[in-house]
């Protein structure tokens, strides 16, 4: 059993006394990352500051970075291509593996939508270059149709959930905790997942900039964040307990959520490059991206010790 609670200096390494003064700049998604590090105990003895930013998606997450506002966040594979792809200071620092039960289109309880058979012809929300519109497209290829065959509507969380309510929408593609959340509280139905159809991968990324000058930092958080991960594992009850608080949702929605997920770190390696890759492949055959990237470019496989020296 992982031992969360040995000393910092023995479980996390030590830093040098310039390093509490600096502060890392972390963004997250609906509490993803600091819930589990507030639940895990991982964060008592950090020796320099955390400044959480909060977004409802990748995108803004991801503009922010590119601003320069954040320099280190959780993002899915898909809006990450995205960003690479226009040209975003953005890299790939560590792997998010889990299981792809979370990633679905959604329908209202009493909808007619049984299949995806019936989704053809129907409009589904969801986000422009988010795993959701992944997940689309890659159903899409699946069973040989075109983009013509359903309409997508692209619109940010909030708003899709207000067009989904509605019925503005038939269908909204989306992810974890929007997918628990309809599924607990509303009777919302998963017409299908991404299991079989995408990678099911998000990254830990970081700004260049912030690789070169807060590597310390930045491995440190690795280390901690992975070490919360594994401890959530065999704590789904105190996990959810403490995102249900921070969000202000019922603790039964990241109970569904983080029972089917099994959200681990992993490094950077081959798999996770090849994952990338059929991404980015998937996009470009789409025309989201102009030109088809090469997955091992926008990765920096080095914080794969961060994740070993986690003590698992």
């Amino acid at each position: 059993m992982i031992r969360l609670m040995l000393a910092g200096a023995l479980l996390f390494g030590s830093f040098e006394l310039a390093a509490a003064q600096t502060t890392l700049r972390v963004g997250d998604q609906k509490g993803n990352a600091q819930a589990v590090m507030e639940a895990a105990s991982v964060l008592k003895d950090v020796p320099y500051k955390i400044e959480w930013k909060e977004f409802p998606a990748a995108a803004p997450l991801l503009e922010a970075l590119s601003a320069g506002a954040i320099e280190t966040g959780l993002v899915g594979d898909a809006p990450f291509t995205f960003a690479a792809a226009s040209g975003a200071p953005v890299k790939a620092i560590a792997a998010i593996r889990q299981t792809r039960e979370g990633l679905a289109i959604l329908v209202p309880e009493n909808s007619p939508i049984k299949s995806v058979a019936d989704l053809r012809g129907k409009k589904i929300a969801t986000g422009r270059g988010s795993i959701g519109h992944q997940l689309i497209l890659a159903a899409l290829e699946k069973n040989g149709w075109s983009a013509s065959d359903v309409q997508i509507a692209f619109l940010a969380p909030s708003d899709a959930k207000i067009a989904y309510t509605q019925g503005s929408v038939d269908a909204w593609s989306t992810w974890e905790p929007y997918v628990s959340q309809e599924e607990v509280l509303f009777k919302s139905r998963r017409i299908i997942t991404s299991e079989g159809l995408t990678p099911g991968l998000s990254f830990q990324v970081a700004r260049p900039d912030a690789i070169r000058d807060k590597r310390a930092e930045l491995a440190d958080f690795i280390r901690r964040l992975t070490a919360a991960r594994a401890w959530s594992l065999n704590n789904v009850d105190s996990y959810a307990a403490t995102w249900g608080r921070l969000m202000n949702i019922p603790t039964a929605v990241p109970q569904n959520w983080l029972s089917r997920a099994k959200i681990r770190i992993a490094p950077i390696d081959d798999g996770v490059v090849a994952d990338e890759q059929s991404t980015i492949d998937l996009y470009f055959r789409w025309g989201l991206i102009k030109q088809k990237l090469d997955a091992a470019e926008i990765v920096d496989r080095s914080f794969a010790d961060a994740i070993a020296k986690a003590g698992l």
